[in-house]
């Protein structure tokens, strides 16, 4: 009885506060860290969650970065320091797509989405970073996070060219990926 009791209790309190640590090297060089929102977006924090976990972010580079807009990174199949970057953004993981999870949490400063494709249920492993707020968003892309440490490091992320962002040369790189409770 008191087991169950245990158990139900841990069932109905709110998860754990999870923070995903990520080392940027390149033109910026610090750690951001992002407040995942489990309660907004299980599944999709869930996905990043086990990839950081498995070091598939580790070493992948910031391959779409529009001054004003948002840095986008975590194409873990094509994306990889040493691969051949013409094709990062157009990769994913090894898991199946993602339902959208979409919420009223607002894209502002430092929020994070998943990145997709046309369909609202293709979110994989890409993730994007908000240099500053883009309302057009909202109800449209799936909020995963917020940074709550290293605007600082992310306002210094190499910029791309470009209608699209492409980053010519050398990117800036997710050095290593970690989650903290």
């Amino acid at each position: 009885m008191y087991k169950a009791a245990v158990a139900a209790v841990m069932l109905a309190s709110p998860a754990l506060a999870t923070d995903l640590e990520i080392q940027v090297t390149g033109e910026a060089n610090g750690t951001i860290t992002i407040d995942l929102l489990e309660d907004i977006a299980p599944g999709h924090v869930e996905r990043i969650t086990s990839l950081a976990k498995a070091g598939a972010y580790d070493g992948v580079v910031f391959h779409r970065v529009i001054e004003g807009f948002m840095a986008q990174t975590g194409d873990v199949e094509h994306g990889k320091v040493g691969a051949d970057l013409r094709r990062a953004g157009t990769g994913g993981s090894d898991q199946p797509n993602l339902a959208a999870e979409f919420s009223d949490v607002p894209f502002d400063r430092g929020v994070v989405g998943m990145a997709r494709a046309q369909s609202p249920d293709s979110a994989n492993s890409q993730f994007f970073i908000m240099f500053d707020a883009g309302h057009f968003l909202n109800g449209q892309y799936t909020v995963v996070g917020r940074v709550t440490e290293g605007l600082d490091v992310l306002d210094t992320i190499k910029r791309g060219a470009g209608p699209n962002g492409a980053v010519i040369g050398a990117p800036d790189v997710m050095q290593t990926v970690t989650i903290t409770d």
